[in-house]
């Protein structure tokens, strides 16, 4: 089976103008702060919204359509067993310091994304390569212990990036990559820049010459970095704010889908959190509906599983825990737990969750849940909740399809469940698609069975954007900003 001939968007616009007529730089807002550079060892998806696609590349991409095109490959073979696959790399690319490009170094770049363990967020796709094969300079062979269709989408990914191993090790803080922009530097503690690279091998059909980053948690400075036009793009603005934002004549709203899964995590590890009968308590608790209103103003939509609408084979499990505290008290009488029960609630310096806290209070309070809510910065959560030490926390996971991190025990939610492990290695050792959905209907079920955290909602994403800037995305199958496609008109 061959790859399709499609190339990502950077390289495949056409119609704009050429390099060399004026064009603004671009300043971009997030919500979020990345404490490193280095998307190959760090979980913040924010660190992929910086430098995937922009400074380091993969060799495949996923378009807005979620459809997977070459980008460092050119092309790619697959055998019938689908336990072997070849990839044919482009022979026009150089690294912004002028290192070569080759299959040695893609070679070198995936061992060393496996040696990283669990510190890579797609442990479990390295894991299953057995056997990485230089054929020639521009050919590569990666040879599977099981069949994985998704293996090109995982590669387009921002923890498979390809690095040289000559600057691996400065990835965090000075990143050098092949993408058609360098690493300019930090300019505040709250923004940094990178610079349009002359070298990259479509430099002709790269448009903004500069691009900032600025960090702003504060959803109300984050309106008013708008009002005052002091940002060109707003990335998953707070739903609460969209409607002022809709009113301004510079800018417009584009709101698209994401693979997000927001929802309270809970901590299976810690007494009396591992007995199911809490935790499903935890989910009768919940008005999703009322939570998606009043918190996302609608722009969101129910789930009841650690999966969205968009993922193949998707089942609706809403139903399968509804709002209900009535149950949800029977069920805490049953498990024995003496009410009050008093757990902490951490949140994020994110928009849901500090509006969200509030309301996730109030509900398990009406079941005898007394929550204390803790704000942290996201270094903080990084370093205690994604470390396990907590009770709750209102969280969004973003990484499209990561199902595989509930067969992880050491993951900071602690789940520990053979029988998933088990249904999650039969559906990775089949080829056949029938058996594929069908193993899938089944692994969301039962992560939706044990409760082992509850889903909420998945979230439309809101992006402002200055009128007169094109090339940005509606919709976000990956958190990445690909400014190689932007433009002025």
């Amino acid at each position: 089976m061959l790859s399709l001939p499609w190339a990502c968007a950077a390289t495949a616009a056409l119609g704009r103008p050429a390099w060399g007529q004026a064009s603004p730089s671009l300043k971009l807002g997030l919500s979020l702060r990345p404490d490193s550079l280095d998307p190959t060892s760090s979980s913040a998806a924010v660190v992929g919204e910086v430098v995937h696609g922009n400074i380091l590349e993969g060799l495949t991409c996923i378009r807005e359509n979620g459809q997977v095109a070459p980008l460092l490959a050119s092309r790619w073979d697959v055998s019938l067993d689908q336990l072997r696959y070849q990839f044919l790399l482009r022979d026009d690319v150089v690294f912004h310091d002028g290192a070569r490009f080759n299959a040695q170094v893609v070679a070198t770049s995936l061992r060393r994304a496996q040696q990283l363990g669990a510190a890579n967020s797609l442990m479990e796709t390295f894991r299953n390569i057995q056997e990485i094969q230089t054929l020639d300079e521009q050919t590569v062979r990666l040879v599977l212990k099981r069949p994985d269709p998704l293996l090109p989408f995982r590669l387009g990914q921002s923890p498979a990036v390809i690095v040289h191993p000559s600057t691996s090790d400065q990835l965090a803080y000075q990143p050098v990559g092949t993408g058609p922009y360098l690493f300019a530097g930090w300019q505040t503690a709250d923004s940094l820049q990178l610079m349009r690279w002359s070298g990259y091998r479509e430099a002709g059909r790269i448009q903004i010459p500069t691009v900032q980053f600025q960090f702003i948690p504060d959803p109300e400075k984050q309106v008013q970095a708008v009002l005052d036009q002091r940002i060109d793009v707003l990335f998953g603005a707070a739903t609460s704010s969209v409607d002022r934002l809709l009113e301004s004549r510079q800018y417009e709203v584009l709101v698209g889908g994401s693979s997000g899964k927001g929802m309270v995590a809970i901590n299976n590890r810690r007494g009396p959190l591992h007995d199911v009968r809490v935790r499903r308590a935890i989910m009768h608790s919940i008005d999703r509906e009322a939570f998606i209103r009043d918190v996302l103003h609608r722009r969101a939509h129910a789930i009841g599983s650690h999966f969205v609408p968009t993922d193949p084979d998707y089942i609706r499990l809403t139903g399968l825990f509804p709002y209900n505290p009535d149950q949800a008290k029977l069920l805490l009488r049953e498990a024995g737990v003496r009410l009050p029960l008093t757990l902490t609630l951490a949140l994020p310096p994110t928009p849901y969750a500090l509006l969200g806290g509030p309301v996730i209070v109030a509900y398990l309070a009406a079941v005898g849940i007394r929550t204390e809510l803790v704000r942290m910065s996201w270094n903080q959560w990084m370093s205690t909740v994604f470390q396990g030490d907590f009770d709750l926390s209102l969280i969004l996971h973003v990484e499209p399809l990561d199902y595989v991190i509930y067969t992880r025990p050491n993951f900071y939610f602690g789940y520990d469940d053979a029988g998933y492990r088990a249904l999650v290695a039969r559906h990775g050792a089949t080829a056949n698609p029938r058996e594929r959905g069908q193993l899938f209907r089944q692994i969301q079920r039962y992560l939706a069975e044990d409760a082992v955290n509850a889903w909420i909602f998945t979230p439309s994403i809101s992006t402002v954007v200055r009128k007169g800037l094109k090339g940005v995305p509606m919709n976000y199958p990956i958190f990445a900003h690909d400014i190689g496609a932007m433009y002025w008109a």
